[in-house]
């Protein structure tokens, strides 16, 4: 796989970290995408068995979007595989929230993907390759309080469905996955009514799935080119599964669920 090249988005943290490590065990060179450079740099320096590209990236901004995908083509000629996986969360009711907060969670959630694939895309084409975006449960069911963040997955998972029809007969490979509660610091980065960060995470990160479980899983279904993967059981597949049957079952469900969080924002 020494000629494959992967490109991660989000890269410095999270599911995004677990993703370049599992990657790198496999033998992809690397194009590791984040804000936190310095995160970025010292990454490489342990995944010292295959060559890495850091790039200091905030997707909400298309020309470091296409800087990415430049200096990708600069340094290893092709990409095989992009991961859309850089994200934001939020928690505030819409009747509490500044509108701007919003427009950021979409700009980072959305556009990021839409910028990354759209500059990607040729390339991903030349390949055959694959592209990958990471939403969530989120992305298939409304959580309460987190009215930007549901809206930009639902956003992502209709653009690369539509992307994925676009290219039926040019052997691109589109998979959407969407993780359950993932141990992250993505809650902990979560913006609140006013714009700023929550900080301390309301719910306990050890009782979630591993970012490397996650990654492990999301690798197979990147390798056996799946069209979707919900990757938890009981906040995803069956969730999911029961609001095709019972939506107003899981909307009572949801609602308890998110209203018993400490310090939630529902009223």
């Amino acid at each position: 796989m020494r000629d494959k090249v992967v490109v991660i988005t989000g890269a410095s943290s999270g599911i995004g970290k677990a993703l370049a490590e599992k990657y790198a065990a496999e033998g992809f060179n690397l194009v590791l995408a984040a804000r936190r450079i310095e995160r970025l740099e010292a990454l490489k320096e342990k995944l010292s068995n295959v060559e890495v590209l850091p790039v200091k990236t905030d997707v909400s901004n298309e020309e470091d979007c296409k800087h990415l995908i430049d200096m990708a083509i600069e340094h290893f000629g092709k990409i095989n595989i992009l991961i859309n996986n850089a994200g934001i969360s939020m928690r505030a009711v819409l009747e509490d929230v500044e509108t701007e907060v919003l427009r950021k969670v979409m700009d980072v959630n959305y556009w990021g993907t839409v910028y990354c694939t759209k500059y990607a895309l040729p390339y991903l084409l030349e390949q055959k390759g694959s592209v990958v975006g990471v939403i969530s449960t989120g992305g298939y069911i409304g959580l309460p309080g987190r009215t930007g963040y549901s809206s930009s997955k639902f956003a992502v998972r209709g653009f690369l469905d539509t992307l994925r029809v676009e290219n039926l007969r040019a052997g691109l490979h589109v998979l959407v996955v969407a993780p359950g509660f993932t141990a992250s610091d993505i809650r902990e980065s979560a913006l609140v009514a006013d714009g700023s960060q929550q900080g301390k995470t309301p719910r306990d990160e050890n009782k979630m799935m591993s970012a490397e479980r996650c990654a492990a899983i999301m690798y197979r279904a990147i390798k056996n080119r799946r069209r979707k993967m919900i990757v938890s059981f009981w906040d995803g597949k069956v969730i999911v599964l029961v609001a095709k049957l019972w939506a107003w079952i899981v909307d009572q469900i949801i609602y308890t669920v998110f209203k018993n969080e400490p310090d939630s924002p529902l009223k």
